[in-house]
């Protein structure tokens, strides 16, 4: 035997889920007026009368209070909803645009140390990344400011390749695949001119 499903008027659910449309007098209204059998079974035990349910209906029926309020209210969370998600692709096309540095140095002549900047745009625990490469490489790892005044992660060791290969699967798995990154590598061998100390000279005599 197939049994009758009642559908709200005002918000269209069944009777049963009206409590979370935000409509629910209004709604109790309706299923007074039109199926009071199952109006007494959900609502009969409760402390609202018949006579603030009969009151609610009168005003809703002398005036439209009620319904331009939950359409305004209504056109609010769609607002706030739009703004959001503005906000949230004006986030992402920042990250975009921004870029990661990393940058190898030498110290000495067999000593390098790689720095990392610009993370702190793409909400990364500069701290916590410091702690992964310490114990990925076992050396020496921390967290300083940079000339631009930011945070960058300095490793000791010559890591270049490691240090960016980690990076990009980080952001690869925040959804960030097309991150810029600059490398910097400060520690190769510059070509001397000629005729600097050191290099054979060509128009010079014996």
């Amino acid at each position: 035997m197939l049994q009758e499903v009642v559908y709200c008027g005002v918000c269209t659910f069944p009777p049963e889920y009206c409590e979370f449309t935000g409509k629910l007098k209004r709604c109790k209204v309706w299923l007074k007026e039109n199926h009071s059998d199952l109006y007494e079974k959900l609502y009969g035990d409760e402390e609202v009368g018949d006579k603030e349910v009969s009151g609610v209906a009168k005003n809703l029926a002398d005036s439209s209070i009620g319904e331009e309020r939950e359409e305004k209210l209504e056109k609010d969370l769609k607002r706030l909803q739009t703004k959001q998600e503005n906000r949230e692709q004006r986030e992402l096309a920042k990250k975009l645009s921004s870029k990661v540095v990393i940058k190898r140095e030498a110290r000495t002549k067999r000593k390098f140390i790689v720095a990392i900047s610009g993370l702190e745009v793409f909400e990364v625990d500069m701290k916590k990344l410091a702690k992964t490469f310490a114990s990925k490489f076992a050396t020496g790892c921390s967290v300083s400011k940079n000339a631009e005044k930011k945070d960058e992660v300095v490793i000791q060791g010559d890591v270049l390749e490691e240090v960016q290969k980690h990076i990009k699967g980080m952001l690869e798995e925040k959804g960030l695949k097309d991150v810029k990154m600059e490398i910097i590598d400060s520690a190769k061998k510059k070509k001397q001119p000629e005729g600097a100390e050191g290099a054979p000279a060509t128009n010079g005599k014996k």
